[in-house]
């Protein structure tokens, strides 16, 4: 396809049945369970899973912060939608913003106290979320396809 043909002007390769069950299967699955881990976080500790996730990653780094641009990439948002997300977090006290120290342009989000201490509250309640509705659902074979083709989607989208 040239930047002169649209999507219409395209021979368009339809899912056959089988490809649309999966997708089909995926985008509902996917977006259910979204949807549930992110109502146990949200009912139980007053956290969304877009800041369980930005906390993971935080805590997961050797001294609890990262560069915003890398946390967006972490957590495949766009810096803007990234600094809103943060900037409600910080006024929750659970990160803070500093100036990198390496370039002194860029900007570091840091895990605080509190959200390490909120993120150790939470833990318990997103794993058993995860394993009750995905993984004891599946067989050991089936999540090992699992990892493999999400693996593979990611890389492929990723090396675009």
């Amino acid at each position: 396809m040239t930047a002169e043909t649209s999507d219409a002007e395209v021979e368009t390769n339809w899912l056959t049945p089988a490809e649309m069950r999966a997708w089909r299967g995926y985008m509902d699955g996917n977006q259910r369970l979204m949807d549930v881990l992110n109502r146990d976080l949200q009912e139980k500790h007053d956290l969304s899973l877009a800041d369980y996730r930005i906390l993971v990653l935080l805590s997961e780094s050797p001294d609890g912060s990262l560069r915003m641009s890398d946390l967006a990439d972490g957590v495949l948002s766009s810096r803007s939608r990234l600094t809103h997300q943060i900037r409600r977090m910080e006024a929750q006290g659970m990160v803070t913003r500093d100036t990198c120290l390496e370039d002194g342009r860029g900007v570091l989000a840091v895990i605080t106290d509190e959200g390490r201490a909120r993120l150790a509250e939470a833990a318990p309640t997103h794993v058993a979320g995860v394993r009750r509705n995905l993984v004891d659902q599946l067989t050991k074979s089936q999540l090992k396809v699992l990892a493999e083709v999400f693996e593979r989607v990611d890389k492929a989208i990723g090396d675009r």
